[in-house]
């Protein structure tokens, strides 16, 4: 939902720090938007623009507090870093949202089944949504080699989740791997061939 009035600013972003959307950068935005969502109480679609580009707003109650630097150099150290984001990136956050949320059900399964001696409940929430992204991508996105989508999630996992998280996350998704290529949900085309 998103807050609008007259009396609403918008969030600001930076004018001077820019950065490139990438794609690691776009699946660190899925799992941003999938854990945004987890409750089913929200649509990622309402959250995106807020979570992707920084587009929102709110009600600036709060009087401003007496500082040194000028509104200008405030602006700039309190903003967000702004993201460029290509076409390609933006589409790929969509999509990958989009197949992450179709697939759950078969993925929750896939994660049950790997994860020895875990309930899906017990499982971190992170670790979660990375499995089922990454069990999403390697079905849905045959061009990308299964071993850049395995170090991906695992860089992300390094990032957001537990100590252990990473060692986890390779592990079922080793299992995974074998499972959908036996199943041949795992089909690998160009570029995706290599490494896997």
């Amino acid at each position: 939902m998103a807050i609008k009035s007259e009396d609403s600013a918008s969030f600001p972003l930076s004018n001077d720090r820019q950065i490139v959307g990438t794609r690691r950068k776009a699946r660190e935005k899925v799992m941003q938007l999938l854990v945004a969502c987890s409750t089913d109480e929200i649509a990622w679609e309402e959250v995106f623009p807020h979570i992707v580009n920084r587009d929102f707003a709110f009600n600036d109650q709060e009087s401003e507090p007496k500082k040194l630097l000028t509104p200008d150099e405030i602006m700039e150290l309190e903003s967000d870093t702004r993201i460029n984001w290509g076409d390609d990136e933006l589409i790929f956050i969509r999509e990958l949202t989009a197949h992450t949320l179709e697939e759950m059900e078969y993925s929750d399964g896939l994660i049950e089944r790997f994860a020895q001696n875990w309930e899906l409940d017990r499982i971190a929430l992170i670790d979660r949504i990375l499995l089922r992204m990454a069990i999403a991508e390697l079905i849905h996105y045959p061009q990308i080699p299964t071993k850049v989508t395995i170090n991906e999630i695992i860089e992300l996992a390094k990032g957001y989740s537990t100590d252990k998280s990473n060692v986890f996350i390779n592990g079922v998704l080793d299992a995974v791997v074998i499972e959908l290529t036996s199943s041949e949900r795992l089909k690998k085309s160009g570029r995706g061939l290599q490494d896997h």
